[in-house]
């Protein structure tokens, strides 16, 4: 698949591009690297970011409902105010140390062995999310 002229794949090195409102449903970016990437609006849902770095990226206003983050590294991330975008994602052994989830909905995700380290959930929704080991 390519969206403005770059290759989406598993272990694309994506660093620091804009995907702004990208259309990148059911998307493999297995193992890909996203760091400082701008994901904002951007439709992730269905997609494997399973192993991806994504550090530092901007997620809000995203769409990663049912969206497969095990693994991945989303230190330092901007997921505030993404008031739909995380229902039913699987976030297992995902890093989330220092990341800015203000607002965000998480309702009914999957929270196994998470690292919240530093990260801000003020407001966030947490109802019906599964929280294990963290």
């Amino acid at each position: 698949m390519k969206i403005n002229g770059l290759e989406i794949k598993p272990g694309a090195d994506l660093r620091g591009v804009s995907l702004k409102d990208a259309n990148l449903k059911k998307a493999n970016l297995e193992g890909a690297n996203l760091e400082g990437a701008n994901l904002e609006g951007v439709c992730l849902e269905r997609a494997c970011l399973k192993d991806a770095s994504l550090r530092g990226v901007s997620l809000k206003d995203a769409n990663l409902k049912k969206a497969n983050l095990e693994g991945a590294c989303l230190e330092a991330a901007r997921l505030n105010g993404s008031i739909h975008c995380f229902a039913d994602v699987l976030f297992w052994n995902t890093n989330l140390t220092g990341a800015d989830l203000r607002g965000a909905n998480l309702k009914g995700a999957e929270l196994e062995g998470v690292d919240f380290g530093g990260a801000d959930l003020r407001g966030a929704n947490v109802k019906g999310t599964i929280l294990e080991n963290n």
